[in-house]
């Protein structure tokens, strides 16, 4: 009923509008019913044991309101976030635009979240059973921005299953720059102090307009502080020159199908740089079961979406991960597994 009813009507509004009765609907749906674990999809990442490796990316949902509806849709793994210390409103609206005839979106939300208490608190009333990472963010007028990081790691400490630390968001004026070798060594090497004691992965999520040589930097900066992983990769400031939408002149972030050649090139550099030593998520314009499987076959673990379901409904969660399983069955794959790094 929401694909088919709710999905259209929120097309129709104001995308930050739909957006917050998106959230607000997934919210009042119950999580979803414990089943048998399918071995074909079923596959550890990171030490996590992810139900599919499909996931939600950060943006979406804040302030983890939502989580046994998110994880209703099909996800195997829900990111929530991105979240900064102290509540901001984040940058004046309009700030998302729908680019229909190019199936993107452009944001500049500016990490607008309530703060850290808020989403501690709903993670301590998390529904059982759905896997859940907290993304983390900086706050904008922050005088200290790996503190705010590292405040992050251990306020939710033992609430969530993984952390990203994202540094790639295009939206905040600065944050960017905590890619650079000397700012990411001094921002791990805090954060690596930091780290739950429950052994629950760090990821840092990295920017697709990086060089081939920036990429191969922050590869050897998460190896040395011994991260767990890269999610490659967030929005890109780029503006392809095929873009039609009126909307294609708007600053921020765009994501959707324009990102994928970027996304992609991004993964494989990571995959290149890191030679398997470190988890890879691959973000950034997934919309199929084809692309998900293209993915994992460079070097993917698993991979997350978030632009698509504007686009295309929250039905395709089930649709990728479907699709995606008659492919590796097709390919002679048995196991998530045994694709990874098969097109490298």
């Amino acid at each position: 009923m929401l694909s088919a009813v709710a999905a259209p009507l929120l097309r129709r509004m104001d995308p930050e509008t739909a957006h917050r009765m998106a959230v607000r609907g997934l919210a009042l749906m119950p999580p979803p019913r414990p089943t048998a674990p399918d071995p074909v999809l079923t596959t550890r990442l990171a030490g996590l044991t992810l139900p599919n490796p499909v996931g939600l990316a950060a943006g979406l949902d804040k302030n983890a309101e939502a989580l046994g509806g998110l994880a209703g849709l099909g996800f195997g793994f829900v990111e929530t976030g991105s979240v900064t210390p102290r509540p901001q409103d984040g940058n004046p609206r309009p700030r998302l635009f729908r680019l229909n005839e190019d199936a993107a979106v452009i944001n500049r939300m500016g990490f607008n979240n309530a703060g850290l208490d808020a989403f501690a608190e709903r993670l301590d009333r998390r529904p059982p059973g759905v896997l859940v990472g907290a993304n983390l963010g900086a706050n904008k007028d922050s005088e200290d921005r790996a503190a705010d990081y590292v405040t992050g790691l251990r306020r939710l400490a033992g609430k969530a299953d993984w952390f990203t630390v994202n540094v790639s968001s295009p939206n905040t004026p600065g944050l960017r720059a905590l890619q650079g070798r000397d700012a990411l060594d001094d921002l791990l090497g805090r954060v690596a102090e930091a780290r739950p004691a429950d052994g629950a992965p760090v990821f840092l999520k990295i920017a697709p307009d990086l060089e081939a040589s920036e990429i191969a930097q922050i590869v050897q900066a998460a190896r040395a502080w011994k991260l767990d992983g890269l999610i490659v990769s967030n929005t890109t400031i780029a503006r392809p020159a095929d873009l039609r939408s009126r909307h294609a002149v708007e600053a921020g972030g765009l994501s959707g199908a324009p990102l994928k050649p970027l996304a992609r090139r991004a993964l494989s550099l990571a995959a290149e740089a890191s030679e398997g030593r470190l988890a890879l998520i691959a973000a950034g314009g997934v919309d199929s079961g084809e692309e998900a499987l293209l993915r994992l076959r460079m070097g993917a673990g698993a991979v997350q979406l978030y632009s698509a379901l504007v686009h295309h409904g929250p039905g395709l969660v089930r649709r990728i991960v479907a699709d995606l399983r008659a492919r590796l069955l097709a390919e002679g794959f048995t196991t998530i597994s045994e694709a990874v790094g098969t097109a490298r």
